[in-house]
C-alpha cells in the first residue's frame, strides 16, 4: 500500500499532484499536512507502493487485545474449544478474504469503496449503502473508544489510582483526541501512527501472552461440552461480523493509492494475511484463557478488555493499558477516516476533514452514553454487530459479484456523473440490497438486546423453530444475505456491466457531477471531475 513519502513511506524526494488545484507539490520534507483528497480518484502521480505494504495498516488495526476477548464471545455460544477454534479460523480468514477482494476494486479504481460502489448502484442510488456504511463505521469507532475508556478505568482501579468517573472522562478525552486528530489530518498521519502502533502493540501483546500463560488450564478447556451445529454456525457468523465484515465497506480505502497495474491477487492476499494474522493468534489464546476460567469469561461480557488484567502482575498493568489503548485507537482511526468518506458519499457537502470531525462528535456522544448511562455492553455490542452485519453482507455480495464481472478499470469521470455509464439510480441492485436485508433480518435474533426483539420473523414460517428454536442462535441471515445478493447480482448484471465497459471513455470537461461534489475538497479532484 502506500509507503511513499507523501503517505507515510520511505521514498524521499517524491512529488505528488495536488488533487484540489491540479498542481504538483514537493513532499520531500516529510511534513504532515491535512489530506486534501476526499472522494477523489487518486491521480497517477500519487499512486505508488507495493501490495506487500498493505500488511502493516491491516495488521496494526487488528492486533488489538480485543481479539483475546473474542475467545470468550465464541465460547458464549455454548460450544467447545475445538468447535470454537474451527469457527474462529474459518470466520476470521474468510471474512478478511472478502476484504481482500473488495480491496482489488480500490486498486482498479483508485477511489474509496463507497465511490466505487456507485458502479453497481448508480451515483445517487449508492446513497443507501453509503448510509449503512456510515452508521457501521461510526458505530465501530464508538465501540473501540468505549473499550479503551473502560480498559483504562479498570487498570487505574487495580493500581489504586482511582477508576471512577474522573478517570473515565480523562481516558475518553485522550483517546478521542488521538482518534479525531488522526481522522481530521488524514492519510499521512494515520499511516505513520499505524506503523508505530503495530510495533509497540505487537511487542507488548507478546509479553501479555507470556505472562498470562500460567492462567491456562488445559483440563478445564478440554472439558468444555460441545455444542450443536447451529451454535457453531452462530459463533462463526458472529466472528465474521466482528472481524472482516466490519471492514469490507472500507477495504478499498486503503488500496486506492496503489498503481493500477498492481496484481489483484497480491492485493487480496496481503490484505487478508495482514488483517487475519493477529486475530487468529489472539483468538486461540483467548479461547484458552476463557475456557480455563468461567469467572474471567463472565467478566469479559461487562468489560471486554479491562477484564483481561486479572491475569497480570501489577508491574505490567501500565504497559497493558498502553497496548490496549493503542490497539483500539489503531482500529478507531481507520474507522473515522472511512466514516468521513462514507458521509461525503451520502451527498453531504463539506471538506473531508470536517466530515471526520462531525463523526468524531458523534463518536464521543455515543461513548458518553454507553460508559456513563447504559448497562450490559455485550448485549448492545452483539445486537449492533448482527443487525448491521446483514445489510453490510448484502452490499458485500453485490460488490463481489460486480467486481468479478468486470474486466476493465472504472471510468473516473462517470463515477461522479448521474448522466454517465453508471447511471443515477440502479433500481435492481438497490432492490436486491433491500430485499436480502429484509430476508436476513428475518433469520437473525438478538435475545440480549431487547430493542431488536422484532428480528427473526422468518424462522417460524420457514420451519426453523421460531425465535426460541435451535436455529435462532445461528444467525443465518448474515450468510443468507451475502450468498443471495451475490448470486442474484451475478446472474442479472452481466449484460449491464458489459454495456458499461464497452462505452467510450468520458471526456473533458466531463458530464454533470452530482450536486455537492466540487473541486473544493468535498469530493471530486480535478482529474476525477474531468475524467482524466
Amino acid at each position: 500500500m502506500r509507503r511513499n513519502r507523501r503517505n507515510g513511506g520511505a521514498v524521499p524526494g517524491t512529488e505528488a499532484a495536488d488533487s484540489q488545484h491540479g498542481e504538483v507539490r514537493d513532499n520531500s520534507s516529510g511534513r504532515i499536512a491535512v489530506e486534501a483528497n476526499g472522494l477523489d480518484v487518486i491521480a497517477d502521480a500519487e499512486r505508488k507502493g507495493r501490495p506487500a505494504q498493505l500488511f502493516w495498516p491491516w495488521f496494526g488495526s487488528n492486533v488489538s487485545v480485543l481479539g483475546l476477548s473474542y475467545g470468550s464471545f465464541a465460547l458464549g455460544f455454548g460450544i467447545g474449544f475445538w468447535q470454537a477454534l474451527a469457527a474462529g479460523i474459518v470466520g476470521i480468514v474468510f471474512s478478511f478474504l472478502l476484504c481482500g477482494f473488495i480491496a482489488v476494486a480500490g486498486k482498479r479504481g483508485s477511489a474509496p469503496a463507497m465511490v466505487l460502489s456507485r458502479a453497481a448502484f448508480g451515483v445517487r442510488g449508492n446513497r443507501l449503502p453509503s448510509a449503512v456504511s456510515w452508521v457501521l463505521t461510526v458505530g465501530w469507532e464508538t465501540v473501540l473508544v468505549i473499550l479503551a475508556t473502560l480498559a483504562t478505568a479498570t487498570v487505574f482501579d487495580r493500581l489504586g489510582w482511582g477508576g471512577g468517573t474522573g478517570t473515565k472522562i480523562a481516558a475518553l478525552v485522550v483517546v478521542s483526541v488521538l482518534t479525531v486528530l488522526a481522522g481530521v489530518i488524514g492519510f499521512d498521519l494515520i499511516m505513520r501512527m499505524q506503523t508505530a502502533i503495530t510495533v509497540v502493540t505487537a511487542a507488548l501483546t507478546v509479553v501479555y501472552v507470556v505472562l498470562a500463560a500460567d492462567e491456562i488450564h488445559w483440563e478445564s478447556v478440554r472439558a468444555l461440552p460441545s455444542g450443536s451445529a447451529q451454535e457453531v454456525i452462530g459463533a462463526l457468523v458472529f466472528l465474521m461480523t466482528g472481524f472482516g465484515l466490519g471492514w469490507v465497506n472500507a477495504a478499498a480505502d486503503y488500496s486506492r493509492y496503489l498503481p493500477r497495474r498492481t496484481r489483484g491477487a497480491a492485493v487480496a492476499g496481503w490484505t487478508a494475511f495482514g488483517a487475519s494474522a493477529a486475530p487468529v493468534v489472539l483468538l486461540v489464546f483467548g479461547l484458552l484463557l476463557a475456557g480455563s476460567s468461567k469467572d474471567l469469561s463472565e467478566a469479559i461480557a461487562a468489560d471486554p478488555v479491562g477484564a483481561l488484567t486479572g491475569a497480570l502482575p501489577g508491574w505490567f498493568l501500565v504497559p497493558f493499558a498502553l497496548v490496549a489503548v493503542l490497539g483500539l485507537v489503531g482500529g478507531a482511526v481507520l474507522d473515522i477516516y472511512s466514516s468521513g468518506l462514507a458521509l461525503l458519499a451520502l451527498g453531504v457537502r463539506m471538506p473531508r476533514w470536517a466530515a471526520a470531525a462531525v463523526d468524531g462528535v458523534l463518536m464521543v456522544a455515543g461513548t458518553v452514553y454507553i460508559v456513563f448511562f447504559s448497562e450490559g455492553f455485550l448485549g448492545s455490542f452483539t445486537g449492533f454487530l448482527t443487525t448491521l452485519g446483514v445489510p453490510v453482507a448484502a452490499w458485500c455480495g453485490i460488490m463481489l459479484a460486480d467486481i468479478a464481472l468486470r474486466s476493465r478499470p472504472y471510468d473516473d469521470g462517470d463515477l461522479f456523473s448521474r448522466n454517465g455509464r453508471y447511471g443515477d439510480v440502479r433500481w435492481l441492485p438497490v432492490a436486491v440490497l433491500a430485499v436480502t436485508t429484509a430476508a436476513g433480518w428475518g433469520l437473525v435474533t438478538n435475545a440480549a438486546a431487547g430493542w431488536l426483539s422484532w428480528q427473526g420473523y422468518l424462522l417460524g414460517p420457514l420451519g426453523l423453530g421460531g425465535t426460541a428454536g435451535g436455529w435462532a442462535s445461528a444467525n443465518l441471515g448474515v450468510l443468507a444475505a451475502l450468498v443471495l445478493a451475490f448470486a442474484v447480482t451475478l446472474l442479472t448484471q452481466r449484460g449491464r456491466i458489459r454495456a458499461q465497459e464497452s462505452a467510450p471513455p468520458s471526456l473533458p470537461p466531463g458530464p454533470v457531477r452530482e450536486p455537492g461534489e466540487a473541486v473544493d475538497g468535498t469530493g471530486t479532484s480535478a482529474s476525477a471531475a474531468t475524467g482524466a
